[in-house]
C-alpha cells in the first residue's frame, strides 16, 4: 500500500447472522461464565432480560462465522497476512442482543495512519462495525485496529 490513508472510507461486502443460542452457550462455556443468563431464558427474564442475551465479546463470534476470514479482509485491505497483529478491539453495546435476533452489519475502514518506531513503520488501520438488528435498532458497535509492519 502507497499511502496507508487511501483506505479510509473502503467498505467491506456487508452480511448478517442469526444469534444461535447454541453459540451464545458454546462461547459462555469457553468463556468459563457459568452465569445462567446465558444458558437459561427463565435466568435470563429474571434479571430483566426478555431472553437469552450475548456474553460480552459475542460481537467476534457474528464476525467470524457472517463476515470476512482474517486472509479476506488484509487480501482486501492489500497487506502482507505475515506482517498483520490484531492491535486492539473495542465493543459499544447500545441494546440487548438476544437468541434470535438476526444481525446486519456493514463495515468500514474509518482510520488509518503510519507510525515509525524504534524497529520501523507501521501502518495502523482501524475498521468500525455497526450491527443493526431485525427491527432496524442500532444495537451495537465495534471498532477493531490491524497494524501492519512494514
Amino acid at each position: 500500500m502507497s499511502n496507508v490513508k487511501e483506505l479510509i472510507g473502503l467498505e467491506f461486502e456487508p452480511y448478517s447472522l442469526e444469534v444461535e443460542k447454541g453459540k451464545i452457550k458454546e462461547l459462555a462455556t469457553a468463556l468459563d461464565d457459568h452465569n445462567p443468563i446465558y444458558y437459561d431464558v427463565e435466568a435470563a427474564r429474571k434479571e430483566g432480560f426478555d431472553g437469552i442475551p450475548v456474553p460480552p465479546t459475542f460481537l467476534q463470534v457474528i464476525d467470524l462465522w457472517g463476515g470476512y476470514g482474517s486472509v479476506e479482509k488484509v487480501e482486501k485491505l492489500k497487506l502482507n497476512l505475515v506482517r498483520v497483529l490484531h492491535g486492539q478491539q473495542s465493543y459499544e453495546y447500545l441494546g440487548d442482543i438476544l437468541a434470535g435476533d438476526k444481525l446486519f452489519v456493514t463495515s468500514k475502514v474509518v482510520n488509518a495512519e503510519t507510525k515509525k518506531g524504534s524497529t520501523g513503520a507501521m501502518d495502523l488501520i482501524t475498521s468500525e462495525n455497526q450491527y443493526t438488528n431485525q427491527r432496524g435498532e442500532l444495537v451495537a458497535k465495534a471498532k477493531s485496529t490491524l497494524v501492519h509492519r512494514h
